[in-house]
């Protein structure tokens, strides 16, 4: 892992550049400090193996969106808007919310002095962070910053990666994908430090939504790799094994398989977050009791505890509000050491000190695949997937895979005249003009027009429904176009 004394010699990043999040400018220093393969948990874990019967893992997603809902269309965080209007709809929530941002910062270092033993993952958007600079909210910064940076704290917290502007990524630009991936980096290096950085290895998709087109799903696992990225988070209902079935072994860790049109094959351990109610489950302390049911299974030749992993938005709802605070904390007082909480990397890393080793996990591949795979006669020809795809589609009308706009051997502008989708149309414009260009990614200009791309991508707009939320975004294409032409 990086160290500090190699810490100290990278440049100290800035938390905002020119009033904007600092997302890119140091591509070549966050690569160094995120490709590394050194232990993250494993000198510092006190949990032995050998005495585990069964543990659990949660995570708690953060999020809320940057509109164009400032003066004359300047870009705030839609907890600001909730603030400034408490009448409309359930704005009053801002303040719990807001409370909700920071409490784990509270929690985490109360259980440990009382000799308790919490874990937690941790998964916040770049839009709120940004949101949270913007407004002034260094309290509830800073109060991350404790169980980030301080060591005492670090055994007890994983944060995970994630798409800059929550963008989901079955619809976003296959050129994007890494991008929005890079943005959270530098972000979060310049708030949290590149230790911090160093030490995030886990992954969390927006909503869950993992590609199933061939094409997006192997670019995006490239770049996670590419990003130092070791595991993410998959939802059991969107993958399948290689012969098209349900996964059997749910709460062991599996190695999700991407090949693309080409023939081109990746892969990346996955752990399976289990169906069902997301808030109820973690608000609940599910997976603890989950995991009380279950015992070790043998992975290879190895015998290991299984984990149950669950995600949940973090503050959203009257359960994660009102009920998670005295459930987490009971849990830890419960806790014996035959069932425990752990993060993702720790068990990975426990499990692998074990004897056990990716090539070991039971593979998966994202769900609907198989049936692909077995049309495909020439698998290093694109055209014998998308004829596949077609076939499916026709014999099946409720078959559907999303993405792959821009795939490989599709140029990743021309054709784009005619598209109709405002995302797509700003992000070809902005690949039309910086691709191939010797841009310099520090450059106001450039973060101006990455951020306008970015936010376009952001799945609330297209999730919250027609309305004003379908305005923000035709604002923000209209800026990104603005910016981009005028300076490119």
């Amino acid at each position: 892992m990086i160290s500090s004394t190699k810490s100290t010699q990278l440049p100290l990043l800035a938390e905002t550049i020119d009033g904007l999040p600092n997302i890119s400018g140091w591509e070549n220093e966050v690569a160094a400090v995120v490709q590394h393969q050194d232990p993250i948990f494993l000198p510092t874990t006190n949990i032995r193996l050998e005495e585990v019967n069964a543990a659990f893992a949660i995570a708690l997603h953060m999020h809320q969106p940057t509109i164009p809902a400032g003066r004359d269309g300047a870009l705030i965080s839609n907890l600001q808007y909730m603030f400034e209007h408490p009448q409309e709809g359930d704005n009053h929530n801002a303040g719990p919310f807001s409370y909700c941002y920071s409490r784990m910062a509270d929690f985490i270092p109360e259980l440990v002095s009382q000799g308790r033993n919490p874990r937690v993952m941790l998964d916040y958007s770049g839009n709120l962070l940004w949101g949270l600079q913007q407004m002034g909210r260094g309290d509830i910064l800073e109060n991350l910053k404790r169980i980030t940076c301080d060591r005492t704290y670090q055994p007890y917290v994983e944060w995970l990666g994630t798409m800059w502007s929550h963008s989901v990524v079955p619809s976003t630009p296959i050129p994007d994908i890494k991008l929005h991936i890079q943005a959270w980096q530098h972000h979060f290096a310049a708030i949290f430090g590149w230790e911090a950085l160093a030490r995030v290895k886990g992954f969390s998709p927006p909503e869950m939504h993992l590609p199933n087109h061939p094409d997006t799903l192997y670019q995006f696992v490239k770049a996670l790799l590419e990003c130092g990225y070791r595991w993410l988070i998959v939802q059991e209902h969107t993958v399948e094994t290689l012969t098209g079935e349900p996964l059997q072994f749910k709460h062991l860790p599996h190695r999700l398989i991407a090949r693309n049109s080409t023939g081109e094959t990746l892969s990346i351990t996955a752990l399976i977050k289990t169906q069902g109610s997301d808030t109820k489950l973690v608000g609940q302390m599910q997976p603890y009791y989950e995991a009380k049911t279950l015992s070790r299974q043998n992975l290879g030749s190895v015998s290991i505890p299984p984990l149950v992993t669950q995600i949940a938005d973090g503050e959203n709802g009257g359960v994660m509000m009102n009920e998670f605070p005295s459930a987490f904390q009971k849990v830890w007082y419960e806790q014996e050491s035959s069932v425990v909480g752990l993060t993702g990397t720790e068990y990975l890393e426990l499990i692998q000190a074990a004897g056990c080793q990716p090539e070991d996990y039971p593979t998966c591949q994202a769900a609907g695949q198989h049936q692909i795979w077995q049309r495909v006669q020439d698998k290093s020809n694109p055209d014998s997937v998308a004829n596949a795809i077609d076939e499916i589609k026709q014999a099946n009308p409720n078959f559907h895979i999303d993405g792959a706009s821009w795939t490989n051997h599709i140029s990743w502008v021309a054709g784009y005249e005619n598209v109709l989708s405002p995302m797509n149309q700003l992000s070809a414009l902005f690949h039309e003009k910086v691709d191939g260009m010797d841009v310099d990614t520090k450059q106001p200009q450039y973060r101006q027009a990455l951020l306008r791309t970015l936010l376009l991508q952001t799945s609330c707009f297209r999730y919250w429904g027609q309305g004003v939320w379908t305005d923000y975004a035709r604002t923000i294409y209209d800026q990104g176009t603005a910016v981009i032409n005028a300076n490119f």
